[in-house]
């Protein structure tokens, strides 16, 4: 999966990305396949059991990984599997997971064994499009801890909460302290946020 940023605008060069589909439907393994040739993806593996899966991750590096939730009765394990595995990069891959039911207990469970997003079925190419686009142009951290392996679970840095030490190394203190310049009058202010004629 290659990015190329314009301005800020990402853009998805997938013609050259490997994608392993997992799923033991053969029609909705179909349906993704053509989905994702209907993206320009080039390189399509499929697997219809959790054993295929394992093999396949274990011979060929993939960019995108999409796993159904139901793979052999529970595809959060062979989610977590590769994650807590030393298959390298296959353990660092973005993890899509598909999921017909979804419930808050099944999200928790799909984020806490390291997936990156949860999908429902069923799946709307735009929806994918979407989760594709953001995981290219995403920058989470790989958190690895004795209780958790996989991409970091919070999408937003609000900073460290009231009266706690920061946990990560980059956190910055909760003091803001003094500000180095004036405050901007009303009127900078209006100026700014009033919308200005552009002559082209």
């Amino acid at each position: 999966m290659v990015t190329t940023t314009v301005g800020d605008d990402v853009r998805l060069d997938l013609k050259s990305a490997h994608v392993l589909c997992a799923d033991e439907n053969t029609q909705g393994l179909d349906i993704l396949g053509q989905i994702l040739m209907g993206f320009g993806v080039q390189h399509v593996t499929r697997a219809q059991t959790a054993e295929e899966a394992r093999r396949a991750m274990n011979s060929a590096a993939f960019d995108l990984i999409l796993i159904d939730a139901g793979l052999g009765g529970n595809g959060h394990e062979v989610v977590n599997w590769l994650r807590t595995s030393t298959l390298e990069p296959n353990r660092f891959a973005p993890i899509i997971v598909l999921a017909g039911h979804t419930p808050l207990s099944q999200v928790e469970t799909a984020r806490d064994c390291g997936s990156s997003f949860v999908i429902t079925k069923p799946l709307s190419a735009r929806v994918l499009l979407d989760r594709i686009y953001w995981l290219g142009r995403s920058r989470r951290l790989f958190v690895e801890a004795d209780a958790y392996v996989g991409p970091d679970r919070r999408f937003k840095n609000e900073g460290v909460p009231g009266g706690v030490k920061g946990r990560r190394k980059g956190d910055l203190s909760a003091n803001v302290g003094e500000a180095k310049e004036p405050n901007m009058s009303q009127d900078q202010i209006d100026t700014l946020m009033k919308p200005q004629k552009v002559a082209l």
